[in-house]
């Protein structure tokens, strides 16, 4: 048996081979003709002279200038006044620093002081007779002769509360029992 396709294939392989070995030898042809080109020195364009410019235009340009330089005037002032602002305002800070702390030491002082004759005047009471101090006592307002008698020694404080009158000695030992009824328990 005699193989009749053999021939075909041969000669299309052939066909097929030329067809590339042309493509080849074309882009190659194109390759080095642009390599030649690329090499070769191309003068440098020659500058152009722009055209003058409008006078619109470089009268806009000029006016921005001016507003900007009026703006950049207008910051640089504010920024001037407000560091002046806040200078005033961190001295007047510490003046009234210097002055809290004028307060406090000046009621301090008067605190100590207040606390010093509530004292001598506790000690002036518990030294009266008991039935003096009650009538005295009797004499006052429930809240004001709780204060007393709160900060008495309790001994002197139940001379006193027996010679009152009963329900005036109630009263001020409802003042006294509530008096801390309201503080924070924890």
């Amino acid at each position: 048996m005699k193989r009749t396709g053999r021939g075909a294939l041969v000669v299309l392989a052939l066909f097929l081979a030329s067809s590339g070995a042309l493509r080849i030898g074309g882009l190659a042809g194109q390759a080095l003709a642009n390599a030649k080109a690329d090499s070769a020195e191309v003068p440098p364009p020659t500058p152009q002279d722009c055209p003058p410019t409008p006078p619109a235009l470089l009268q806009a340009l000029n006016d921005r200038e001016e507003q900007l330089r009026v703006q950049q005037a207008a910051i640089e002032d504010r920024m001037a006044a407000l560091a002046l602002a806040d200078a005033a305002i961190t001295r007047r800070m510490e003046e009234l620093s210097d002055a809290e702390t004028s307060l406090k030491d000046v009621l301090a002082l008067a605190d100590g002081a207040a606390e010093q004759d509530l004292a001598r005047l506790t000690s002036v009471y518990e030294a009266m007779k008991p039935a003096d101090a009650a009538a005295l006592f009797g004499a006052m307002a429930p809240e004001f002769a709780a204060g007393f008698l709160g900060r008495m020694q309790p001994a002197s404080a139940a001379a006193v509360m027996a010679g009152m009158a009963p329900d005036k000695a109630y009263a001020i030992s409802l003042l006294i029992a509530g008096r801390n009824a309201l503080a924070p328990k924890e």
